[in-house]
């Protein structure tokens, strides 16, 4: 498996949105609007890093990070995801390698940290655990996970960008 990751170019839109929806496709506690979600942020300009995985020369997965706010006011955290690879190459290092990268480049970027609702089991291998001082409501909190690049960590009710509540 040769996988390359490189930022998404305009050409990559419709493989991303065949590839967000095939990913979660068969997912458990979602409400398949991922595809929408990305568009809408890509939309507002507010994708701060968009990743692609390519195989062989086809696009098999995606990742987007965005800005988020935190209630307590902390500047330059993300919001990680969607994230999805295409069912056929999950369980390959595909998502790892999106992960990497998208944590390798916002590092890069100065950030100070990400969060992500996701699998705990899944994503504390990249670093990513629950943090009680940080909510996002109506989320069981175990699923609601932070990685701070700084010592400092927030405290408050985060919000993700308004994309994230696109239908369509």
């Amino acid at each position: 498996m040769s996988v390359i990751i490189r930022n998404e170019t305009p050409e990559d839109d419709t493989a991303i949105d065949a590839i967000t929806i095939s990913a979660f496709r068969e997912a458990p506690h979602t409400s398949h609007t991922e595809q929408f979600i990305v568009k809408a942020l890509r939309n507002s300009r507010a994708l701060t890093i968009s990743l692609v995985a390519e195989e062989d020369g086809v696009i098999v997965g995606h990742v987007a990070v965005s800005p988020i706010s935190i209630s307590d006011g902390t500047p330059d955290w993300f919001g990680l995801g969607p994230i999805s690879v295409i069912p056929e190459c999950q369980n390959r290092g595909v998502g790892s390698k999106l992960m990497h990268e998208a944590i390798s480049a916002l590092k890069n970027t100065g950030a100070a940290g990400c969060v992500l609702l996701g699998d705990p089991a899944y994503y504390s291998r990249f670093g990513f655990k629950p943090n009680p001082n940080l909510i996002l409501p109506d989320v069981p909190p175990e699923y609601f996970q932070a990685l701070s690049f700084r010592s400092r960590l927030p405290q408050g009710i985060v919000a993700y960008h308004d994309a994230f509540n696109a239908q369509g």
